[in-house]
Order: C-alpha cells, then structure tokens, then sequence
C-alpha cells in the first residue's frame, strides 16, 4: 500500500537525519536561535501600527523560521543527497511513484516542524503569557499550506544544486527574501503601502499571516481571503514546478 511505502521511506529518511549533527542542528536549534536574534534587533522598532507586541511579533514569526530551516533548508539537502547518491533513481525502479518519493523523504522534516510549531503555541501561552489562540482554523490552514508549499519550493530548488554543500547556497536567495519580506522580521503591516503589497506576494507572506491572525486574531474576512489564495497559487505552482523541473538523475 501507498501509506505503508510512504511510512517505510520516513523511517529510512529519519534514521539518516539522526545520524547528521548539522541538519539536526539547523532543524532543531536554528529556529530558536533567530527567535533570540531578531528579540534583540526589534527593541527600537515601533511596532505599535501592527497593533501586536515584540514579543507576539517574534514568537509567530517563529513559525516562518521553522518553515525556513526545518523543512525547506532541510529537504534541500536530503534531496540533493539521496540524488547524488541514486537512492531516488534505484527507489523509482520499485514500486513507489514519485510523490510517494518525495512525501517519504520529507517525513521526518514534515514532523519535526509540526511538533516544533505545537511546542511554540503551547509554550507560548502557557510559559509567556501570549493569549490563547483565536482561530485554530486559520492557524491550521496556515500550518499545513506552509509545508506544503515548503516541500514543494525545497525539491525545486534541489534541481539547482550539483552537491549538498551548494544546496546551502542555492537556498540563501529565498531564504533572505523570505527573512526580511515575510514578515518574520518586520511584520508587513508596518511597511510602506507598496512595499508592503510587494512582500505579501512572496511565497510565505500569506502563510505567516495565517498562522500569526490564526493565533492572535484580527484577520477580516478580506485579509483571509486574499491570504488564503495567494498561498493556495504558490502552493500549486509549486507542485507544478515539481512535476515538470524535478531532478531524478545526479548532476554531473
């Protein structure tokens, strides 16, 4: 069956990743690390045209770095190297299709970030005071477009990269643009109009904004629609890119 090939590939892939200390450190460490690091940069920021507090903007945006480093990041290189390796060029011979492929390997990534992102809302509100969640629909719609999305741009980008160390590099592009233009950092509310028009365009505005307006509330329901389509394209161009560019065979 689908599940039990997709579910035997996500123990493969776990065990692998347990054996790596840096992806490890990156999908575990790194999240907390930049939740520490941007507290630090936002005290002179005004915050106050975003009607949220430093501490709400740092902890929701945590959700974007999960996203970031946990799955995108991540699975870049786990594809890259299962790539080079031919693991995925022997896997295609069995009976496992593509997406089965692809949905195993990206597993252990896919749990980690989902128990990372239960363990932030959880301490959250129980440990710094922020209030309880106000939409879990949002935040769950959110959440589950956002690795969808992240999975999907992690295998296209994996095509761009001939070895696991340039699949580092190949991912600093979207992961800038994603740091200072998601919301993560600077939430888009207190950018200038335009700017801010521009950056809710990005791949993962609209999926911060569902899972920030998901837990503290406060999306209209304009803001949810909008949000909610933008996602969804970015989401099925996404699939589609993988579909059509995808990398089976190494790079020489």
């Amino acid at each position: 069956m689908a599940v039990t090939r997709v579910l035997a590939l996500g123990r493969a892939e776990l065990t692998l990743l347990g054996r790596n200390r840096m992806a490890l450190y990156i999908a575990l460490l790194m999240p907390v690390t930049m939740v520490a690091a941007m507290q630090r940069s936002l005290d002179d920021l005004d915050l106050g045209a975003s009607g949220m507090s430093l501490k709400e903007v740092s902890i929701t945006g945590a959700f974007g770095y999960i996203l970031l480093f946990a799955v995108y990041q991540n699975l870049v290189s786990a594809y890259v190297a299962r790539r080079e390796e031919l693991v995925l060029k022997r896997l295609r011979t069995g009976e496992a299709g593509d997406a089965e492929i692809l949905t195993g390997a990206a597993l252990p990534a896919v749990g980690v970030a989902l128990a990372q992102c239960a363990v932030l809302v959880v301490a959250g509100v129980s440990l710094l005071g922020l209030r309880a969640v106000a939409r879990p629909d949002l935040l769950l719609a959110g959440l589950l477009l956002g690795v969808v999305l992240s999975v999907a741009l992690a295998a296209v980008t994996a095509g761009w990269a001939k070895t696991v160390e340039s699949a580092q590099l190949v991912t600093m592009p979207l992961m800038v643009v994603s740091l200072l233009g998601s919301g993560l950092f600077i939430p888009v509310e207190i950018m200038p109009d335009g700017l801010a028009g521009a950056c809710r365009l990005l791949p993962l505005t609209p999926v911060v904004e569902l899972m920030r307006g998901g837990w503290l509330g406060g999306m209209g329901a304009g803001d949810v629609l909008r949000a909610l389509g933008t996602a969804l394209v970015w989401a099925g161009l996404g699939v589609f890119a993988v579909r059509r560019w995808f990398r089976w065979e190494p790079r020489r």
